[in-house]
């Protein structure tokens, strides 16, 4: 049994040598097969009816709904951050899932989720900032002065709240897969493992994709 990120191939730019990792390719796949989704998408637009129907329905379903979702969550006149929101909840969704296709899920990485939780970190902070720059500065030393360390230590916990969350969750999901294949006769690797896929690829991997993306739009609602 292998848990590790497995270096597939190593190049070498400027004398430095570089490791291409499982978690590199997958997540080339995952962006790779989002990217020709988006470009169909795209081209089914031009064919839009102003009576929907049939994949016209699936697709205004999934935008309406996720726009709603966060008029909700963060109000009407922040319905803009839906657009980033929306990229990042298909992406971590589809990694994910990536299991069910046998690849190592890019978020099953910490890698991958420190960039994602450092990303939302600067879009609360900058928001705050250009929203209410007095009240956030003046945020960090309320409700006394000398409490400035623990209020800097409280904003940055929200990059580790979020990214090892995910990550952990992804990561037990792969090594209890790995030690049932592991264990069971290779006859038996088809059928009994598969409820287990539902449970930790689909089920608790769209649970994550979703309180991410919940958590993320919170702290910034709560900022601005």
């Amino acid at each position: 049994m292998e848990f590790n990120n497995r270096a597939l191939a190593t190049v070498e730019i400027f004398g430095q040598e570089l490791w291409i990792t499982e978690t590199h390719v997958s997540t080339w796949i995952v962006m790779g097969i989002l990217i020709v989704l988006a470009i169909l998408v795209r081209v089914a637009l031009t064919r839009f009816t102003e009576v929907p129907t049939g994949k016209q329905n699936v697709i205004e379903l999934a935008v309406e709904s996720f726009d709603n979702f966060v008029k909700n969550t963060m109000g009407p006149e922040n319905r803009a951050y839906g657009m980033w929101f929306f990229g990042v909840f298909i992406f971590i969704m589809a990694s994910n899932f990536s299991g069910l296709l046998g690849m190592r899920p890019p978020t099953a990485d910490l890698s991958t989720t420190l960039v994602f939780s450092v990303t939302t970190f600067l879009l609360v902070t900058f928001s705050a900032i250009l929203k209410k720059p007095k009240e956030y500065f003046k945020s960090f030393f309320e409700p006394l002065f000398v409490l400035f360390p623990v209020n800097v230590i409280g904003e940055l916990s929200i990059i580790i709240s979020l990214s090892v969350r995910m990550f952990g969750n992804i990561l037990s999901g792969l090594i209890v897969l790995g030690i049932v294949y592991y264990l069971l006769p290779t006859v038996l690797t088809i059928a009994i493992p598969a409820a287990l896929h539902f449970y930790f690829d689909v089920f608790a991997g769209a649970i994550q994709a979703f309180i991410f993306t919940i958590l993320s739009m919170i702290f910034i609602k709560n900022k601005i």
